[in-house]
């Protein structure tokens, strides 16, 4: 074999390493709830108890409800097209246009990009705390440390995330475990979280309030993106979606709660680290504790952003999208290098040179644009096709629709409150 031939054979080898399909269901699950669970309640909790008070709770179960008919929708999509390209594949498909698909892929990459550097900073904020290193410098350090980790493999850095999925998690669960342990009023005063829904006045309170939640859910879309690297997708996909927007309502409406009856609605409104104080209240430890798990919630948001973006260049690349460097995947570690190092160097310099003010919110409405998108595909695609495909998570045409109407809802809601 001359050297030719050689350098063909392995420019072809080189082309047909894949990603290593290898995240089981609860890799998965502990994924989305790592993008999900974090920054939203932090700083949500707040705003939401001082418009809806007391109902506060009420609100985050209206817009668990909302968002679950489009994770329906994302569930079915995920079983059809287990790939990688996730959003811009449904939408390729959907609206029978490519360019449509590109746009829609692009402007995930940018939501998680600006998304993750909007973390790095709060991460950085929480990490001088204990450490007076100039903040240019712990935000370059941070961001380079979690490229470098989604580097080096899925199941390590998925491993990684879930490891601080499950402190971040926990720190919530000792919020609400303590709570109804040793808050005055957790049990006796249920009662009051049930509005009086025959009131006008009420149904508004928990919408507007409703409007604010509903971002506090946004991130277990982002399971669609390791499709092309979970075991058997069809199967676990649709579980490991479902299951992360049920175990985050149900975390989120119990902290909610204790924290309510903790500091009471009016204190919990007006203060800016809401949980930290709740945390105080309730141990009398130095807030510092839930500082050192709000690390660990901002270090997981950046580490699970910096995967999706990777794996979203990856998908677009491998369809022919965007240039195909982005689709090759380093043989040793299965993972797309140049996607990868790409997006950190991109997280960072948004981070260090970017003013990110308003930054979040506008991720968060360009996120609901995409669910709209993403329910029209499927709207479409379910509307012309004469006979259902088989093995796949199936949905009612309702339900597109439906989340169809409510995405575009918040955004019309969201446009008049400003």
């Amino acid at each position: 074999m001359d050297a030719n031939t050689q350098a063909s054979t392995s420019a072809v080898a080189a082309q047909q390493v894949t990603l290593k399909r290898s995240l089981t269901v609860w890799h998965a699950l502990l994924y989305g709830l790592g993008i999900t669970i974090g920054a939203g309640i932090y700083v949500l909790i707040g705003p939401v108890a001082k418009t809806a008070g007391m109902a506060a709770p009420a609100s985050f179960v209206l817009a668990a409800l909302l968002m679950s008919l489009s994770a329906v929708s994302f569930a079915e999509l995920a079983t059809r097209m287990p790939v990688a390209a996730g959003e811009a594949a449904y939408v390729a498909e959907g609206f029978r246009s490519r360019i449509a698909g590109t746009v829609v892929g692009l402007l995930v990459i940018a939501i998680s990009i600006t998304t993750s550097a909007t973390i790095s900073l709060g991460s950085a904020q929480y990490i001088r705390v204990f450490n007076t290193a100039p903040e240019l410098l712990v935000v370059t350090a941070v961001v380079l440390l979690m490229g470098a980790i989604a580097a080096w493999g899925i199941v390590e850095s998925i491993t990684f995330a879930a490891i601080m999925t499950i402190i971040e998690t926990g720190g919530l669960l000792l919020i609400a475990i303590l709570g109804f342990l040793f808050a005055p009023g957790a049990v006796t005063r249920l009662p009051e979280a049930l509005p009086d829904l025959s009131q006008v006045a009420v149904w508004q309170t928990i919408l507007s309030a409703g409007l604010l939640a509903v971002f506090a859910f946004i991130g277990f879309e982002g399971i669609v993106n390791v499709a092309e690297e979970t075991k058997d997708p069809e199967r676990n996909l649709p579980r490991a979606i479902l299951a992360t927007l049920v175990i985050t309502t149900l975390i989120y409406v119990v902290v909610v709660w204790v924290s309510l009856v903790t500091l009471g609605p009016d204190t919990l409104g007006e203060t800016e680290a809401p949980l930290a104080n709740v945390f105080v209240r309730l141990t009398g430890w130095p807030a510092t504790v839930m500082a050192a798990i709000a690390i660990v919630a901002t270090l997981n948001g950046i580490i699970a952003s910096i995967i999706l973006a990777a794996r979203v260049a990856y998908g677009l690349a491998r369809r022919g999208d965007i240039p195909a460097v982005f689709a090759r995947v380093n043989r040793m570690t299965r993972t797309p290098l140049v996607a990868t190092l790409v997006t950190t160097l991109l997280v960072l310099g948004f981070a260090l040179a970017v003013p990110l003010t308003g930054l979040a919110e506008l991720s968060s409405r360009l996120t609901l644009a995409v669910f709209a998108a993403v329910n029209a595909s499927l709207v479409a695609i379910k509307t012309r096709e004469t006979r259902a495909p088989e093995h796949v998570f199936l949905a009612p045409l309702w339900v597109p629709i439906a989340g169809l109407t409510a995405t575009i809802g918040f955004l019309i809601a969201d446009l008049i409150a400003r």
